[in-house]
């Protein structure tokens, strides 16, 4: 069987469990293959590309780091749609897919046991929590960095898993994140930011930083509509902690995060 007709087969079979599953399922979609054999079929990669997830034709969905326009990257949902899961698949994909010397990724969480198996890996700047004050001088020294890097060389990640946590510590770190959002990925820093659709409100004045955004299942109209600026055509049935979505033009592309092994 090609490679065409096991994703045609495999994604038909994830949607029609998304069709039966209740709005309350919180575990991802039995049956995803491996972040493993997904890179093994989709190799080689662009060196300057991101792993995201994938279609589902079966084709990558990446990010281009040389290319700054898509800018900072939100990745919204409700509680238990798969946000962390998300961001460390991302994580862990830079670790199958880069060298240290080209990507590496700064990692901010309140709940720094969930990142545990990232800590001490070569492509892991860190992982910070939330209210330490290591954090507020990572962020000191990326912008610092930035300011030196003239977009050539080594990318940084910067996996924020919660915006709302880390824009109410002080002044200082609140205009170091601003500038990051503003102008890091045109110096090779690359937030990628998660936050919970419910608390999004919380957070509203910040929104607009971010035109690049990665939607997970989100159930209450409000909340699509403030993160989403639409709420009619958000697509339906995705499946929560697998399934995620983006807008491309005036379409939406639903996509697949495969399971970290």
């Amino acid at each position: 069987m090609d490679e065409t007709n096991r994703f045609a087969l495999m994604i038909d079979a994830l949607t029609e469990l998304a069709e039966e599953e209740q709005t309350h399922l919180t575990s991802p979609a039995p049956g995803l293959p491996t972040l493993h054999s997904v890179l093994a079929d989709a190799s080689p990669l662009p060196p300057e590309a991101i792993y995201l997830g994938f279609a589902e034709d079966g084709l990558p969905v990446l990010l281009n780091l040389y290319d700054p326009i898509p800018g900072p990257v939100l990745i919204c949902g409700d509680q238990a749609s798969g946000k962390t899961a998300l961001l460390q698949m991302i994580a862990r994909a830079v670790e199958l897919l880069h060298i240290p010397s080209d990507v590496q990724s700064a990692i901010i969480t309140q709940y720094p046991d969930e990142w545990k198996k990232f800590q001490g890996h070569q492509n892991t700047v860190g992982v910070y929590t939330t209210q330490e004050n290591t954090t507020q001088e990572l962020l000191q020294s990326l912008v610092t960095w930035a300011h030196n890097n003239k977009g050539d060389g080594q990318s940084i990640l910067l996996l924020i898993d919660d915006l709302e946590v880390l824009t109410k510590l002080d002044p200082q770190t609140e205009q170091n994140l601003r500038w990051l959002f503003l102008r890091g990925p045109s110096r090779r820093v690359w937030p990628i930011v998660t936050i919970n659709a419910s608390r999004a409100r919380n957070v509203e004045e910040w929104l607009n930083f971010f035109r690049t955004r990665l939607f997970g299942s989100m159930q209450e109209t409000n909340d699509r509509r403030l993160v989403t600026g639409a709420s009619a055509d958000f697509p339906a049935q995705i499946v929560p902690g697998s399934q995620f979505a983006m807008r491309e033009g005036n379409d939406w592309l639903k996509f697949w995060k495969p399971a970290i092994n």
